[in-house]
């Protein structure tokens, strides 16, 4: 029976290491190592749980409540994926990852009761969503937020040209912050988060920033 047990959580390691795949692939905080873990744990604490108890059952006025174990994985891995979460300059990241990780702790306990349908069709529901969501059809839903580092030459009204240029295209600017870089005031470097329209793309904001002369260099998060 506990090779059965162990065929569960390799199974759930396999589910986890896919949805970890994904996450790597778009270079995420958490990937294939973390959710492997993550869903053998997961599948391992399920089982453990549910048939760890059994030899006590003889016991008189016992009473054994198998979904404990499992409350308690819920409620654990939720910490884990609070430590994925920051905060980077106005925007909120490793949201979606930190959401991953409680999913897939879901499906290793999933495999790790034996619902080996519900924990693999979950596992492929995730990829699919991650997938798609990352694909064209977000891009047609809402504005993308981008940040920026430029160095510019200080001319006259260098950065107002910048800001012209973001509104004559219909990007809005959340946040400016410029200064100077070196004792010469030769060079200025300008921290900017921006909101772009979904029609346009990264490469054609690069191009964008690119045209104006007073502009050195480019870095875009």
């Amino acid at each position: 029976m506990e090779f059965e047990y162990l065929l569960r959580i390799i199974i759930a390691g396999f589910c986890g290491a896919l949805i970890g795949y994904e996450r790597k692939s778009r270079m995420k905080e958490a990937g294939i190592r973390t959710h492997f873990v993550v869903a053998v744990g997961a599948s391992l604490m399920m089982i453990i749980s549910k048939y760890a108890f059994q030899d006590q059952t003889n016991w008189h006025n016992l009473s054994l409540d198998p979904s404990r174990i499992a409350a308690q994985v819920v409620s654990g891995v939720g910490f884990l994926g609070a430590g994925m979460i920051f905060m980077q300059k106005q925007t909120v990241k490793g949201l979606t990852t930190a959401a991953g990780i409680w999913a897939t702790a879901g499906t290793g306990m999933a495999v790790g009761a034996g619902l080996y349908v519900v924990g693999g069709g979950v596992t492929l529901i995730i990829l699919i969503a991650q997938i798609l969501l990352h694909g064209r059809i977000t891009k047609l839903v809402y504005p993308k937020t981008v940040q920026l580092t430029l160095c510019l030459q200080n001319e006259k009204d260098a950065t107002t040209r910048i800001k012209s240029l973001f509104h004559e295209k219909n990007i809005s600017i959340i946040s400016f912050h410029a200064e100077y870089t070196s004792k010469e005031m030769s060079e200025i470097n300008v921290e900017i988060f921006i909101k772009m329209p979904s029609s346009q793309s990264i490469d054609q904001l690069f191009t964008l920033i690119q045209e104006e002369p007073s502009v050195k260099s480019v870095e875009i998060y």
